[in-house]
Formats: structure tokens, C-alpha cells, sequence
């Protein structure tokens, strides 16, 4: 038998917490001394103490631990508990991060505001380019609406390309245009250029289209494409400043896509008209 000092001690817990499991019913000790109220515990206690702390760790209430308990939850269901319950912490410190960058993007974007560099700027006339392209819909042109749709996207092309014999004749091609059902949702085009000719690319889902020429703003980006806003602020603030006007969503050029995001160079083709 232990002391509650010894057995908190060993199952790496505060006397004062397991005093709590004790009050509310979740870990009795084997025995409490009438007289003196002193309570003592079994090593083999250690083993329900382990599935509290556990389950606890894992996100659920001490009400809900009990239920588990209840149903004496084995080591396997708590290794299955545990992976899911990793698999959902990594994706919300995915998201956080995503969000943390969007944020530095739009701080960069307050900070430069006022100091514009016209020498970033280039007007050119973009030629006519045929893409293989997968098409998808987000509800909306925000990153955290782009990403999750786009990505999946070009995930798929490459294989599906290869599968098909058709390779690659120069950089990815992303697009965007207001989906047909309005509401705020974007139509996503994830797309490569190549040299098929145009239409189905079989039954891969993958179709082949020309894109036709048009005047455009062009913008050189560095970085990854969640870090974007103040480079397509500062290509709207010239559009502005030059007596131009935007004719649709900027089209991105994929130049150079190496594993290091930081190091991603893109190319923004925004079409203009003059105003």
C-alpha cells in the first residue's frame, strides 16, 4: 500500500488532483483510514490512473473519462483514441500556422502601404497558352477557401499527366473565376502548360484548353502563395495609380516550385484595360 504522497508520486499526478478523482468517484483509494481520513492506494491503481490522465490529456472531460472507464477501454482503443486525437492537434497547428502566416502577409501588406515600388510593376501583352488543367470550386477567394481546393488539384494533375503520356511544356497555370452559381464562390483552375491538343484528356477528368492572349500587369512574387497579399496589393495599388483598370482575376505563374516554399517564384498576370 502506498501513501497518497507515494502514489502520487509515482503516477506522476499532485496529491491534490488525485484528492479530486476521490471526491468525484473517478479513483477511490483502496483505503481510507477511519480515524484519521489518511488515504492509501494499490500499485495496481496505477493502471486506472494511467487511462485518466491519458484520456484527459486526449481532450475529454472527467465526466466523459468516467464513461470510458466505465466501458474498460483496453490499450488498442486508447492507442486508436490517441492517433486520431494527434492526426486532429496536427491539423489545427496546421491551420494556426496558415492563419499566423496570413496575418505577417497582411501586417507586410499595412507596412508598405505608402511605399510603393513602380519598379515592380511590368505591363506586357501575354500570349495566347494551352493548359492542362483539373477544375474544382471554393466558396470563396480567401486563402483558407484557395488552398484546401487547389492543392488536391495539382496533386492529381501530375500523375494523371503522366498516366496519359502528356508531359509538362513550361510553368503551372492557376486561375480563378466567380462560379455560375454566385454567392461568392470561385471556380479554381489548376492547370499546366503543354502542347496537347485541345479538349478531354481522356476519362482522367483532365481537359486541355487555350487560354487567348490579353494585356496584363505583371507582378514577380517570392515566397509561398500564403504570404501573397502584399504583392497583390501593391499590384492593385499601381493598376490604380496608373490609370488602368482590372478586367478579371489575376492569373499565377508557377516559375519555380522547389520543396522550399520560401524559395517559390511566381509570377501574377492581372488583365487591365485603361480606365
Amino acid at each position: 500500500m502506498f501513501t497518497i504522497g507515494d502514489f502520487a508520486r509515482h503516477g506522476r499526478v499532485s496529491a491534490r488532483m488525485l484528492r479530486h478523482y476521490d471526491a468525484v468517484g473517478l479513483l477511490r483509494p483502496a483505503r481510507t483510514d477511519p480515524a484519521t481520513g489518511y488515504r492509501s492506494y494499490e500499485a495496481a491503481q496505477l493502471a486506472r490512473l494511467n487511462r485518466i490522465i491519458a484520456l484527459k490529456d486526449l481532450g475529454f472531460t472527467l465526466q466523459q473519462v468516467r464513461s470510458v472507464l466505465d466501458d474498460e477501454v483496453g490499450p488498442k482503443e486508447l492507442r486508436g483514441m490517441l492517433l486520431l486525437r494527434r492526426a486532429e492537434l496536427e491539423a489545427a497547428m496546421a491551420a494556426a500556422a496558415a492563419r499566423l502566416a496570413q496575418v505577417e502577409a497582411r501586417l507586410r501588406s499595412i507596412e508598405s502601404e505608402g511605399h510603393m515600388s513602380v519598379d515592380e510593376v511590368v505591363i506586357k501583352s501575354v500570349p495566347a497558352v494551352r493548359v492542362a488543367e483539373l477544375t474544382g470550386v471554393a466558396e470563396g477567394y480567401g486563402p483558407d477557401d484557395i488552398t484546401p481546393v487547389i492543392g488536391p488539384l495539382y496533386d492529381r494533375l501530375f500523375p494523371l499527366l503522366e498516366g496519359a503520356g502528356v508531359r509538362p511544356a513550361g510553368p503551372g497555370v492557376a486561375r480563378y473565376e466567380e462560379a455560375p452559381e454566385g454567392g461568392g464562390a470561385i471556380v479554381v483552375h489548376a492547370g499546366v502548360t503543354v502542347s496537347a491538343p485541345v479538349g478531354p484528356l481522356g476519362d482522367t477528368g483532365v481537359t486541355v484548353v487555350e487560354l487567348p492572349p490579353f494585356e496584363a500587369a505583371t507582378i514577380v512574387h517570392r515566397g509561398p502563395m500564403e504570404a501573397i497579399l502584399p504583392t497583390a496589393q501593391t499590384l492593385a495599388r499601381w493598376i490604380d495609380a496608373g490609370g488602368y483598370r482590372s478586367a478579371g482575376y489575376a492569373r499565377e505563374i508557377n516559375l519555380e516550385c522547389p520543396a522550399d516554399r520560401e524559395q517559390w517564384v511566381t509570377e501574377l498576370q492581372e488583365p487591365v484595360t485603361r480606365a
